[in-house]
């Protein structure tokens, strides 16, 4: 039988999905690497065929702006780790994370990272929620148990489609 809060955290994520799925329809190249503001991080073609992510350890204050392009390889950041630390044999490193070029390579990444967390997530019992086994080598949330680390990937999916939605908006209603 699936655990109550398995069924809680799949909703949210559906309805989540649902709302970035209604931003994915609309994303295009342009769009997707349109820069905001003039300190922006982005995604770049590396000179050799792959697209890196701007990316300072520590965090700048102010934040940059950034761009769909960085939200949509930050999404798939966070998400290619948290999987592989919870449900696989650890992450790669970031730097070998890279975005897949396009907005629509980038819509088709995140919906299989988003499918793989989904069933990952359906058989867990609430033993399994509540256990740290799973987040032990998560380095931001090793002692936390397993239903903290999802509930975050949620809230963290749904504050990023949120700066999506909003950088489309600015977008087209730009005054260039």
């Amino acid at each position: 039988m699936t655990a109550a809060r398995v069924e809680l955290l799949t909703r949210q994520l559906d309805l989540t999905w649902s709302l970035f799925e209604h931003c994915l329809r609309s994303l295009d190249d342009p769009v997707c690497l349109w820069e905001p503001a003039r300190e922006c991080w982005t995604v770049r073609p590396d000179g050799r065929g792959s697209w890196v992510a701007d990316w300072e350890t520590t965090e700048p204050d102010p934040a940059p702006a950034t761009s769909i392009g960085w939200l949509t390889w930050h999404i798939g950041y966070w998400w290619t780790t948290t999987l592989a630390h919870c449900f696989g044999p650890g992450a790669p490193a970031r730097e070998e994370i890279i975005w897949p070029g396009g907005a629509g390579a980038a819509g088709e990444w995140l919906r299989g990272l988003k499918d793989e967390w989904r069933a990952a997530l359906l058989p867990l019992t609430d033993a399994a929620l509540d256990s740290t086994e799973r987040t032990a080598g998560l380095p931001w949330g090793e002692s936390l148990p397993l239903v903290d680390v999802a509930g975050w990937v949620n809230f963290e999916l749904a504050k990023n489609v949120a700066e999506i939605g909003l950088t489309q908006r600015l977008h087209a209603v730009r005054a260039d």
